[in-house]
């Protein structure tokens, strides 16, 4: 009952974060389900309030989105979804929660030494790591921060590039949740509870996330993220 509440605090915050920062949903929901539930279910759980979320983000941001990268970027986003939550099906859960916080680690260290900010990928390069952040959601759960550095690259103005953040995180969702249904559904069942809640908290922090959150600078915001993900990476390592 403590770890469901601790939970849906957790999605709370990760739902305000989501609203301000543009990412944080999956990043930081997924490795706290995975203390609790385990990585590999942990994985295929946070998937749901991750759509959830992000469908009500693009619900509001619907008019901005860029089509003509939805279709390219998004599409390859998409098929390295689909490929990692197949290889997510295969992967014994000791493996997966290895390569879960090592990604993490790097992911946050990235973030808290400000390099994800400078880091840019040629157009060509730009779909590769399209492919490659997909593949990552679909295996671990967390690739809002390549999919952003990938998209700097295709030079759209900063409401565009959120919408259309927010839509291509929609394909990567669309092509994986059936994946994680059919290897996990069963499973999933045993914890709805957990995964009801966290969406729900979800749901609220992405409409509170903006008048709670908005003052604080963006910047200051992925930082102390960032951290956490490196903590969460370390916890992830060390748990047996």
């Amino acid at each position: 009952m403590l770890s469901a509440i601790l939970i849906a605090i957790a999605a709370f915050f990760a739902g305000a974060v989501s609203a301000v920062a543009g990412f944080g949903i999956g990043s930081i929901l997924t490795p706290l389900l995975g203390l609790t539930i385990g990585v590999k279910l942990a994985v295929a759980g946070a998937a749901i309030p991750h759509f959830i979320g992000n469908a009500l983000r693009l619900w509001t941001l619907r008019d901005r989105v860029d089509k003509q990268v939805l279709k390219t970027f998004g599409l390859m986003s998409g098929a390295g979804a689909l490929a990692g939550a197949l290889l997510h099906a295969a992967v014994q859960t000791s493996a997966l929660k290895i390569v879960f916080g090592v990604v993490l680690i790097i992911v946050g260290a990235f973030g808290v030494t400000g390099w994800s900010d400078h880091l840019r990928f040629g157009r060509r390069g730009a779909w590769v790591a399209g492919g490659v952040s997909g593949m990552l959601g679909g295996l671990v759960g967390n690739q809002g921060g390549i999919r952003a550095a990938a998209m700097l690259a295709l030079d759209v103005r900063k409401e565009v590039f959120v919408a259309t953040a927010v839509a291509i995180a929609l394909v990567v969702d669309g092509a994986r949740l059936p994946v994680y249904a059919f290897s996990t559904g069963r499973q999933l069942l045993t914890v709805w509870p957990v995964i009801a809640g966290a969406s729900v908290a979800v749901i609220l922090g992405t409409f509170l996330g903006k008048s709670l959150l908005g003052r604080v600078p963006e910047s200051l915001f992925r930082r102390l993220v960032a951290a956490m993900l490196i903590a969460l990476g370390v916890a992830m390592l060390l748990s047996r």
